[in-house]
């Protein structure tokens, strides 16, 4: 899963960074509004996480700018200010959650972790189609309750097709989703037609059905019946 960390106290940047990539986010970072807005502008994120005093008070303009574009983003605010006021008016303003400095990084994830659950799959950890299994904490796929070994890109595509169910996704925006900003430096989205057919395949030979479409010359869906 994706997060965007919008922060310019560098050692914190650093310090989320390490411990979500240990629990398999993927991470990015901008210090100031221009960076972020030029990320959001190109990129989805799962989750955003943002400090609105960055340079001067920055980090609400970046609030406003998603509220107006209306988007789907998950948005954590994570700020030095304890004022229940503060808080209110960063919920009001469109925050899903507030959380005060200093926290702790596995409160900071269970948060996180909360606000996906929340938009995406419906408050559940756990999602359940027909004969498939999907653990959103444990990261992990069961298909007639026997395990399959997926490894960490798979199961961020699987999860993010699941949560776009019924949505054609392109392929470069699942190149984006997987690997961020590297995404536009490639020269060929091959990577996510071979994850695409990893998944596949460990799907079809469990006994999954065929919930996983290609949509020709537009992309891939996840169909919630098949």
């Amino acid at each position: 899963m994706k997060i965007l960390i919008v922060e310019d106290e560098l050692p914190l940047v650093e310090s989320i960074s390490t411990y979500l990539v240990k629990e398999h986010y993927s991470c990015e970072h901008a210090i100031n509004y221009q960076q972020a807005l030029n990320k959001v502008l190109v990129h989805e994120y799962d989750c955003i996480l943002l400090d609105p005093d960055i340079q001067g008070g920055e980090g609400m303009q970046l609030l406003e700018a998603l509220k107006d574009g209306n988007r789907q983003d998950g948005l954590i605010i994570i700020a030095s200010g304890t004022e229940p006021e503060e808080k209110i008016n960063a919920l009001r303003a469109g925050a899903d959650d507030y959380l005060s400095k200093p926290f702790q990084l596995p409160e900071l994830e269970a948060r996180i972790f909360s606000v996906i659950r929340r938009r995406q799959f419906r408050n559940h950890n756990v999602i359940r189609q027909n004969e498939i299994e999907i653990d959103l904490m444990t990261k992990t796929v069961a298909v007639h309750s026997f395990p399959l070994d997926f490894t960490k890109k798979e199961f961020e595509l699987l999860s993010y097709l699941v949560g776009n169910s019924n949505r054609v996704v392109s392929k470069s925006a699942l190149a984006e989703y997987l690997s961020g900003d590297i995404a536009g430096l490639l020269e060929s989205h091959g990577f996510v037609y071979t994850h695409i057919k990893n998944v596949k395949k460990k799907l079809h030979e469990a006994g999954a059905g065929n919930y996983l479409k290609t949509v020709h010359g537009m992309g891939y869906k996840w169909e919630t019946s098949g």
